[in-house]
């Protein structure tokens, strides 16, 4: 993520800590293309406050994928582009070390997968099964979705379709042989129905993180506080399995939350509607026991970070009604007064913003809001607050941005294109990427090639017997 704000010392050790591997990995599974490849994607805020991303490199990985190497990488990166002193944060994409849950049914989870493939493979096979739905009286109200194995609220969503044509993969089990092997037992579909159980509120925020673009970073605190408290509860469970699940998500959610909640709390802080108020409620929630403890250490950092922007601030950015503002003209000889005056006037201004903002009135919680707009249109009352916002609510919150990249990549190196050179393909995606951005009718696309619709043949062939 670019900001205005120079990064500090340990940016090249930082990424060395993050940084994993991320491959071209593609949705078609007819397509043989294996090349490793490192999207680097910029966030930012443009002059007038709008939130924007760019692709800046799709760059080739040859072996080896160790951390060292691509931390030498994307500086090398970062440094052809004259932005490795406007670094931020990072966000990495780390999804295939984040699938702790999903190992533990991955083998029901394998045999569905098998199955939507065996569906999908031809048209006969797809006929068939639009015949097994008429026989067991299916309603067709979802499509039968594929998955994408490293994403996994793709997963949620096959597994969750399947659920609703488990008759139907059932019958089909009854009358083709072929397909036998793969159809999981009826305690396999019972793992499965949990697991989705358990994932659901996941994907639910998920999908409302994804509603929108490139969401602010204040959006991440609700969603955190919905997630701990279902993991909380399902720690509980009776079921072994799902406890199981839950103990290991807890763990994996544990190790984010201690290293990110700070910098994250602060993003809630800058959300008038929210502030200080939401940041000790979700830690009541949280940690019951010491939250008063962590509300403190999140606000006293607050205001360490507040005095290091004032430390490096500007004083051109501020509006002009504080300086010259002496009273009257008293002639050349008092320009230095006037300087002093202005610039005691600003430090006093600049001493208070975080307490004026913090004791102004909260906007009403369930208002709709621009966050972003909002500082627009307070940066002259908050300039030093208007400059934090500036850089911590454009963090990344999602790998939107770079999954859509790889979805481009896998369109561009596709199996008629295998010939492509990797420079070629990171000119034409990051050309494309300039010109037209990443629609969302690229994803409905992608949903589209993955998912079967079978409506239409079931209508067609209840017409046939009627």
């Amino acid at each position: 993520m670019l900001s205005h704000h120079d990064p500090t010392d340990e940016l090249s050790e930082h990424i060395q800590e993050q940084c994993s591997y991320t491959s071209h990995e593609p949705n078609n599974t007819d397509e043989l293309i294996q090349d490793g490849y490192l999207a680097l994607t910029a966030h930012f805020v443009d002059e007038d406050w709008i939130l924007q991303k760019r692709v800046l490199n799709f760059h080739h990985m040859p072996p080896p994928h160790g951390g060292p190497i691509l931390a030498e990488k994307v500086i090398d990166l970062l440094r052809d582009w004259a932005v490795e002193k406007k670094v931020f944060t990072i966000t990495l994409d780390n999804a295939s070390y984040n699938d702790d849950g999903v190992k533990v049914i991955s083998k029901p989870v394998s045999k569905i997968q098998e199955c939507v493939k065996y569906i999908r493979a031809s048209e006969s096979r797809k006929l068939k099964f639009a015949e097994c739905i008429v026989q067991v009286s299916l309603p067709c109200n979802k499509r039968v979705h594929q998955d994408v194995p490293t994403r996994w609220n793709s997963t949620f969503v096959m597994l969750d379709s399947a659920l609703e044509y488990k008759l139907a993969f059932h019958q089909l089990h009854v009358v083709d042989r072929n397909f036998s092997r793969f159809y999981p037992t009826e305690e396999e579909w019972l793992k499965v129905q949990k697991f989705t159980t358990l994932l659901r509120p996941f994907y639910d925020l998920t999908t409302l993180f994804l509603g929108t673009n490139y969401p602010t970073t204040n959006l991440y605190f609700h969603g955190v506080w919905k997630i701990q408290k279902v993991i909380t509860e399902e720690v509980n469970n009776l079921d072994i399995e799902v406890s199981e699940m839950a103990k290991q998500m807890k763990l994996k959610f544990e190790k984010y939350w201690e290293c990110y909640s700070l910098v994250l709390s602060f993003a809630i802080i800058l959300d008038p509607r929210f502030k200080m108020d939401y940041v000790v409620y979700a830690f009541k929630k949280l940690y019951p026991f010491d939250y008063e403890e962590r509300a403190k250490e999140v606000r006293d950092n607050f205001y360490l970070l507040f005095e290091e922007y004032e430390n490096t601030f500007d004083g051109d950015l501020l509006d002009g009604s504080i300086a010259g503002c002496s009273g009257g003209d008293l002639g050349n000889n008092n320009d230095d007064f006037a300087e002093f005056e202005s610039q005691q006037h600003a430090n006093k201004r600049n001493k208070s913003q975080v307490d004026s903002y913090l004791d102004d009135t909260r906007l009403l919680s369930t208002q709709e809001l621009d966050v972003l707009n909002f500082w627009k249109e307070n940066k002259n009352r908050y300039p030093i607050l208007s400059l934090m916002a500036w850089d911590i609510l454009n963090i990344p919150i999602t790998t939107v941005a770079s999954e859509s990249a790889f979805s481009i990549g896998g369109r561009i190196v596709g199996k008629y294109h295998t010939s492509l050179l990797p420079e070629n393909v990171e000119v034409l995606l990051c050309t494309r990427d300039r010109l037209y951005g990443v629609t969302a009718s690229e994803d409905e696309e992608d949903k589209e090639r993955l998912s079967i619709d079978f409506a239409p043949l079931v209508a067609k062939l209840t017409n046939l017997h009627v």
